[in-house]
């Protein structure tokens, strides 16, 4: 069970965190503010208005201490939705459970990863892609040596749902992302069998819920034959598509909002029924903001009522044997290896993303379901059918505009306290390494150690990468 949270200020972040682990979650999901997803610092220009509006700003290490503050870090899975910056925010987590007296072979969790998905849907991607795919497979080769617990990537469909595909479509360019960063791995000479075994999944789930179901369970048998057939793994964990589901925040409607209760039921159900290992459900509010610590608590008791009080965790896939959902299994999975093997044939992922293959599939997906909604077609209860006369929302988490100051403020004197000389040599030793071939992982947790910033570090990496 986890409970994705991040909040204008680290202190406040930490506060969620500490409160959910309390409540019964069993993992932290981190949700980092635009600045920090795409390489800027808080006192950059560029981060100007988007401090802390949708996530927790890290710019140092002395951020992620605090957010981690007593938290058990060789105790709780720390999951990381981040991208372009994934290898900073891990070197940061290192860096703080050292400082905990945790050695990072004692950590579990995940970093996001997937920055292909970042040019298919999301857009918060730094460097060209090439660049990108070096620093995400760096980080497999670094874990999969120092770092035996930890998941080195969350191939993320969520986003790629959230962006207006089908099922289909999240199914086959999720597994097609997925296949380019294995090949990626192999091409660097990594085992499969080793690093296989450290992927994971992220998946949406949306309204349609013997379609997700059916999803879920294309998704497990297809990554199975994929490693097996395509690639020649023989571990059966290096088999395993593992994978964490976020209900759907598309789904949510701002009006008549506690109905949003009732869609994310129903769409963590399924989840559980598709064979998910994790879960987080959105809370009712979050059409309208971030959500209220009393939305949180009753997303997080959906969550525990299906667990402990359904009997639907007891049983393995236990719709296996339904004619109409195992025709509807077969029906994705083919469509999807259909998907997949255009993409192959326009040279793979990466180059087809670089052809806009999957954006415009994405693009034309999203608006025959935006059309369908307006006309009538596709029925949103309380949207454009069942309305009702608006009621103003009064229980909505704001913006603490003083901790944007805060946050500026411990900035301004943790970079002016450091030793300058220190920061400038181990950025200096970055460039160098990133210009060459080495392993970029210890050159960057080095540059944290003697904190150099996220905005630092990602800049000393544009000037060799350049940007997308």
């Amino acid at each position: 069970m986890r409970q994705y949270a991040g909040f204008t200020s680290a202190e406040e972040s930490n506060k969620r965190y500490r409160y959910l682990i309390d409540q019964g979650v069993m993992g932290l999901s981190v949700a980092f503010d635009l600045p920090t997803q795409t390489g800027y610092d808080s006192d950059h220009v560029l981060a100007e208005g988007e401090i802390g509006k949708v996530g927790v700003p890290i710019c140092s290490l002395a951020d992620m201490e605090i957010l981690m503050k007593e938290i058990q870090l060789d105790k709780v899975s720390v999951s990381m939705t981040i991208n372009s910056t994934a290898a900073i925010l891990l070197a940061f987590l290192i860096a703080a459970a050292e400082k905990q007296g945790i050695s990072k072979e004692k950590l579990n969790g995940t970093v996001q990863n997937d920055i292909l998905k970042e040019y298919i849907a999301r857009g918060t991607y730094i460097y060209p892609p090439k660049p990108s795919m070096r620093i995400i497979t760096d980080l497999f080769e670094f874990c999969s040596e120092e770092m035996p617990k930890w998941n080195t990537i969350s191939i993320s469909g969520y986003h790629i749902r959230e962006a207006g595909s089908t099922a289909v479509e999240e199914l086959a360019f999720t597994l097609a992302n997925g296949i380019a960063y294995v090949q990626s791995a192999i091409d660097k000479g990594l085992d499969i069998n080793t690093f296989g075994k450290r992927l994971s999944f992220f998946f949406n789930c949306h309204n349609h819920f013997f379609e997700e179901i059916a999803k879920f369970r294309a998704a497990r048998r297809m990554w199975a034959k994929i490693m097996h057939e395509r690639f020649g793994a023989t571990e059966q964990k290096a088999l395993m598509c593992r994978f964490h589901t976020q209900t759907a925040g598309s789904t949510l409607q701002a009006q008549q909002i506690d109905n949003n209760v009732v869609r994310t039921t129903l769409q963590a159900t399924a989840a559980v029924l598709g064979g998910t290992q994790s879960l987080h459900t959105n809370s009712r509010d979050e059409a309208l903001a971030l959500p209220t610590e009393k939305s949180v608590q009753l997303a997080l008791r959906t969550q525990q009522i299906i667990a402990h009080e359904s009997g639907i965790p007891d049983v393995a896939d236990p719709l296996a044997g339904s004619e109409y959902v195992e025709t509807l299994t077969d029906e994705l999975e083919n469509a999807a290896m259909d998907l997949i093997e255009k993409i192959d044939e326009l040279g793979g992922a990466v180059s087809a993303i670089e052809q806009q293959f999957q954006q415009n599939e994405i693009s034309s997906s999203a608006f025959d379901y935006q059309k369908a909604i307006d006309e009538g077609e596709k029925i949103l209860v309380g949207v454009n059918k069942f309305a009702t006369d608006e009621h103003e929302v009064s229980d909505i988490q704001e913006i603490d505009v003083a901790a944007v100051k805060e946050q500026l403020d411990r900035l301004s004197e943790m970079k002016e306290n450091r030793n300058k000389d220190e920061v400038q040599k181990s950025l200096a030793n970055l460039k160098e390494t990133a210009a060459g071939d080495g392993n970029l992982m210890p050159l960057i947790i080095r540059a944290v150690i003697t904190h150099a910033t996220l905005g630092e570090i990602s800049d000393t990496l544009r000037s060799v990468f350049g940007e997308y």
